[in-house]
């Protein structure tokens, strides 16, 4: 491929832990946790990609969680409940990330393959750095190391599903064009800053948040429901505005080629 200068990758349900389950459930643990309230592991699920705090704000104001929040409390979500929920999760986090971070099936073998051709892995996630660190360490123990990486309040203009990540990331890798990178990312919030960055996109539909279940839950599942829970995976991807969907990682490098073969004619994301 001789017009790709890098990917650009999420962490968790891209590169590692397998339907990303460790923030989904800290969240459900640190309301209960801060202020003994539940929340579902499916109403966790809908800002994922988003930096955590904004997470929590965005979860506070879901229709379902914020009437609940209501009934219980008397009033709406305020920013220090929000402040409390965060820091209250973040010890959770750091406590569990290290357990998830093995690799996807397939995903260091293709990003190998990659580095050899010259194309530079560049990262940035919804953790906060506190948590990154522990995630970096965990993950290189597994073999990844990417050639960069931002957490989600490293910049003071803020996270996804702004560009900002993501083009921090081509000014540390100093990249040329950045109609030449590709984001690929398992959220939705993932895919609009890829979009926003100006970038191509690759949605990843089975790995991570648009099932949201374990490789080994993945493998439980009917026919049936696997056929089910693929058509919707790929249609919240595209719906969020993917060039393209695929299954995981480990199926990315026909997708590069179609692009690469579309920088080649002059097209742009």
């Amino acid at each position: 491929m001789k017009n790709i200068e890098a990917i650009i990758l999420d962490w968790a349900g891209t590169v590692v832990d397998y339907g990303s389950v460790a923030p989904t459930t800290i969240f459900v643990e640190a309301f209960k946790q801060a202020y003994d309230f539940e929340i579902s592991l499916a109403e966790a699920r809908i800002p994922m990609g988003m930096g955590k705090w904004d997470h929590i704000a965005t979860l506070g104001k879901l229709e379902s969680v914020a009437s609940r929040w209501h009934s219980q409390f008397g009033r709406a979500m305020s920013d220090s409940d929000i402040d409390h929920i965060y820091q209250t999760f973040m010890p959770l986090q750091k406590a569990k990330v290290a357990d998830r971070a093995m690799p996807i099936p397939g995903a260091l073998e293709v990003i190998n393959r990659l580095k050899q051709q010259n194309i530079k892995v560049g990262s940035c996630s919804g953790y906060p750095r506190q948590v990154m660190e522990v995630l970096v360490s965990a993950a290189a123990d597994y073999g990844y190391q990417p050639d960069h990486w931002v957490a989600s309040d490293d910049l003071k203009a803020g996270s996804r599903p702004g560009p900002w990540m993501a083009l921090e990331n081509v000014n540390a890798l100093g990249i040329k064009k950045v109609a030449n990178c590709i984001k690929i990312d398992d959220s939705a919030p993932g895919i609009e800053e890829g979009l926003n960055a100006g970038m191509w996109t690759i949605g990843l539909a089975l790995s991570g948040n648009a099932v949201g279940l374990t490789e080994q839950e993945w493998q439980a599942c009917s026919a049936e429901q696997k056929q089910q829970l693929t058509r919707q995976a790929y249609q919240s991807l595209y719906s969020a505005g993917a060039h393209f969907v695929v299954d995981s990682l480990a199926d990315i490098e026909t997708v590069l080629m179609q692009i690469d073969a579309k920088l080649s004619r002059g097209e742009r994301p």
